[in-house]
């Protein structure tokens, strides 16, 4: 009986997978299943076959410089590619046409995001957790981590630590315990974050990442006023991520492969995703991350609102060595790079994962938001010094949100605070349509500068403060319309003036 694991994708250490563990073969598999983007069945809409038919085809053709050339052209249309069109980019080692790809993801990240960098931190409420990830510290079977879950009041003070800090979005995590972490936990932590207003602080748009859920319960915190709903699928190799998850309810793959589809159902407007490179090859969940893009455009009519890009790091008792799959810093920024010009309309997240070298080198590649001063353990935010007894990861970039701002202003990007588009509507649809004619920037651009103004008043260092001016001053020039240059001029007055929270 010849075995599904033959010629798969990947590392030894999942090869050695006990062969009870996982069925590898049974009856009736024997009939493909078929690829179909606009299924509902996780298997059917990632589908194994359909990924390594790719693979094949991309490895058949990375040194075909015509067919390359052919596909770059009609990446520079700004309409996107197929998952099959950017893994031959992605596999194409041709110097001159690897920095022509690099050249054209910076190009299209500035006609689509201008050079703003929104800026954001995650908020960890509660660690508990009944799965077992064997990447996460989280996991339940990890008895010496200390367990904390945040009491309301707790999770007020870290807002005011945070609105102290400058930031206006945050992105909150959990573990997944249904006793600890309900829904109905979430939703207070949710109606408790928004309640917070610090002299002139507030958390103006709160982006979720918890678990998969229920259509019930995405509508419930689509009722709560979330942003964006986001939740990573680790890894898209179907046996693999059972492995990885071997006990708890995140081993069911279908179910948490479909979670986005509930929550569009649910009604949440914007959802996220992204993949945990380092636990299976690179090339497999490119190919799968936007295969899943795909699939919610043809299903919903809306891509991701946004895809992350982390990559396996030390935590408490998870070693990054013990996976086989780690890629270079050269290859993550080109993977970064594909998936600007294949899912050009998508916003790309990179973390305090990475250090500020890599952050550095993958910003000009398409990445659009960023965190700044992340603290990822448990009431991290309100402790002076950094805690790591409930850590999920180390963070790579230790800097604190002004110094970041200070530097991105430095490398001649806008950090932007901003989240008028959520709060005017400009949400799924309506969103992906203005970014994808380019009319969002008509709006994104004079809001960046708005609260980028609001940051230097109330929280920048002084240098932080005089490279801000002027880089206002001169992004101000870039304004098409008059009447709004003039517009922001004034509200740019107001401002100094110790008004807040204009927005077009």
């Amino acid at each position: 009986m010849k075995s599904l694991w033959a010629g798969a994708i990947l590392s030894p250490d999942l090869q050695k997978v006990k062969q009870n563990q996982i069925t590898l073969f049974t009856k009736g598999y024997e009939k493909m299943i078929k690829y179909d983007p606009k299924s509902l069945k996780a298997e059917e809409f990632i589908n194994d076959e359909e990924i390594r038919e790719t693979l094949k085809y991309a490895d058949e053709h990375k040194d075909d410089l015509e067919l390359v050339d052919q596909i770059i052209e009609k990446a520079k249309q700004r309409k996107g590619l197929s998952h099959r069109e950017a893994s031959v980019l992605l596999a194409c080692d041709n110097e001159e046409k690897v920095n022509e790809i690099y050249d054209l993801a910076e190009q299209i990240k500035k006609d689509f995001y201008g050079n703003r960098i929104v800026m954001f931190a995650p908020l960890y409420l509660s660690n508990y957790c009944v799965n077992g990830c064997l990447y996460c510290p989280y996991h339940q079977k990890n008895k010496h981590i200390a367990r904390k879950k945040l009491t309301q009041e707790e999770v007020a003070k870290e807002v005011i630590a945070l609105q102290d800090m400058g930031h206006k979005r945050l992105a909150i995590e959990a573990g997944e315990d249904p006793v600890n972490n309900p829904i109905e936990y979430i939703l207070d932590c949710i109606k408790t974050i928004y309640s917070i207003k610090h002299k002139n602080g507030a958390i103006r748009r709160v982006n979720v990442n918890i678990a998969a859920t229920t259509v019930e319960n995405y509508r419930k915190l689509k009722e709560a006023g979330i942003g964006t709903y986001i939740l990573f699928q680790e890894t898209y190799h179907k046996e693999s991520y059972e492995y990885l998850h071997p006990t708890g309810p995140k081993h069911n793959y279908a179910y948490h492969t479909e979670a986005m589809d509930r929550a569009m159902e649910g009604g949440i407007d914007d959802v996220g995703i992204g993949v945990l490179f380092g636990l299976d090859k690179y090339r497999y969940e490119f190919a799968g991350l936007l295969m899943h893009a795909e699939h919610l455009e043809a299903v919903h009519g809306v891509g991701p609102h946004t895809i992350s890009v982390p990559r396996v790091k030390r935590a408490d008792d998870i070693d990054p060595n013990d996976f086989d799959n780690s890629l270079s810093d050269e290859m993550f920024c080109k993977i970064a790079a594909c998936i600007r010009i294949a899912v050009p309309y998508t916003g790309m997240i990179i973390s305090t994962r990475e250090t500020p070298a890599v952050r550095e080198k993958i910003i000009r590649l398409g990445v659009s938001q960023i965190s700044g001063g992340s603290r990822t353990s448990v009431g991290g935010y309100c402790e002076e010094e950094r805690p790591h007894d409930t850590e999920q990861f180390d963070v790579s970039d230790n800097r604190t949100l002004d110094e970041v701002v200070n530097w991105l202003m430095g490398a001649g990007y806008i950090p932007s605070f901003c989240t008028a588009c959520y709060r005017e509507g400009r949400t799924g649809d309506r969103f992906m349509s203005l970014c994808k004619s380019g009319q969002i920037q008509n709006c994104c651009h004079p809001n960046a500068l708005m609260t980028l103004k609001e940051f230097l008043m109330d929280y920048a260092s002084e240098d932080t403060r005089k490279k801000g001016e002027a880089l206002i001053e001169k992004e101000i020039e870039n304004i098409g319309s008059e009447k709004v240059k003039q517009i922001v001029r004034e509200r740019l007055v107001k401002i100094e003036n110790g008004e807040r929270d204009f927005r077009f």
